[in-house]
């Protein structure tokens, strides 16, 4: 048993928690006052959409280094220097001049980025017998956090500054770095932590692993597309600023809840081909919902988080699921973060370009109601009761 192991698993559970926390809330936050910061700094929209397309940037080209610091630091202290991260790029982001707004935006993206990329690999060697409910649990931490951080931030701004609304998510990594302290203090050595892996299988060779980083990046993209567009698009169907940030903290908030369901579900299944296809048709309907029916936003909405936060607790299982160990896990969960985030970091950027080409929203929400019926394709492929190296892959076998 691996010294971090040894500390008490609640601590361990509840450090992972809070770090989920901090992985969506801070980042989400910026959406609901993009318009505020246009005004504040004289940005057009291309350059307000890159507070949103930025740290998806930085998502991929951090996560590749994620794996190999965690073999030369440790996975304990990589992770906490991760934290460090997200805390100096809330810091930056809130204290003042533009350059300081993009550059604690990238800092940001830093953190989160070593933080997605490495956690998955914590559950693989600390609880691989538990990791659909725990990726369950910290998906819907994620969701909860992101989806208050969206419904809190413009009453805040308002209230106060978009300064001390953006710099009050300090809290999260603070909190996260206190109960990651003891475990910091007992890191496990780098090669306890993720071991070289010695298995022979190729990622960049694998079908299997192309499938599973396509999966979580066109789910990545339809999210992060809908996250950048959603406000913008309900206030010009004649919603009111307020109730758009309101619905757009709705969309967040119903990410988290399919881990309620999914964790039983997912470990009682042979494999997860069934489950995908029908979340993917699920959000199909949820955006063909606010194509033809806009005034009923708030189904439509609530809908698309279900069925986004189901299949991106799927994605993120079927890197522990379909690997064989910590390493493995570290490097899958590296291809899936790097590549999975530089396709996800193209949704704001297409939704913005489509618009900006056609006038209306129309041809971005067809264009992300075409690519939900791709990724139920890609989830019948990565659903498949098999692993990297061929064996089965049945949980809990």
């Amino acid at each position: 048993m691996s010294a971090s192991h040894r500390l008490a698993p609640v601590w361990i559970i509840a450090g992972i928690l809070l770090f989920a926390a901090c992985l969506r809330g801070p980042f989400t936050a910026v959406g609901p006052v993009l318009d505020v910061l246009q005004g504040a700094f004289g940005m057009g929209a291309s350059a307000a959409g890159a507070l949103i397309t930025l740290p998806l940037l930085t998502f991929c080209l951090v996560s590749p280094f994620a794996a190999g610091m965690a073999r030369g630091l440790g996975l304990e202290r990589t992770l906490f220097l991760a934290l460090a991260l997200i805390a100096g790029g809330i810091v930056a982001r809130s204290v003042g001049p533009v350059w300081s707004l993009y550059a604690g935006t990238a800092l940001l993206g830093a953190g989160i980025a070593i933080g997605n990329t490495l956690l998955p690999s914590l559950l693989k060697r600390d609880f691989p017998d538990q990791i659909p409910r725990l990726t369950a649990l910290y998906a819907l931490t994620m969701g909860l956090a992101s989806g208050l951080a969206s419904a809190v931030v413009v009453p805040l701004t308002e209230a106060f500054h978009w300064q001390a609304s953006l710099g009050a998510f300090i809290a999260l990594p603070v909190a996260a770095a206190l109960l990651w302290l003891p475990q910091l203090r007992r890191t496990t050595g780098p090669a306890a932590a993720t071991p070289e892996p010695t298995e022979a299988v190729s990622l960049w060779r694998s079908g299997l692993a192309w499938q599973i980083t396509v999966f979580f990046g066109m789910n990545s993209f339809l999210y992060y597309a809908l996250v950048a567009l959603l406000p913008s698009m309900l206030i010009s169907r004649g919603f009111a600023p307020e109730t758009a940030g309101a619905l757009h903290g709705v969309m967040q908030v119903a990410t988290a809840f399919p881990g309620l369901l999914l964790a039983p579900l997912v470990k009682r299944l042979k494999d997860q081909r069934g489950l995908a296809a029908g979340l993917a048709v699920l959000m199909s309907g949820s955006v063909l919902g606010l194509l033809a029916a806009p005034s009923l936003a708030a189904l439509w909405v609530a809908l698309f988080g279900l069925a986004n936060g189901g299949t991106f607790i799927l994605a993120l299982a079927f890197v522990g699921l379909r690997t064989t160990s910590s390493g493995q896990t570290a490097r899958l969960s590296g291809m899936v973060q790097s590549l999975g985030y530089m396709l996800s970091a193209m949704g704001p950027l297409v939704a913005g370009a489509l618009h900006d080409w056609t006038g209306g929203w129309t041809a971005s929400l067809t264009t992300c109601l075409l690519l939900c019926l791709v990724l139920g394709g890609l989830g019948l492929a990565a659903g498949r009761d098999i692993r990297l190296d061929g064996s089965a892959a049945t949980p809990g076998s």
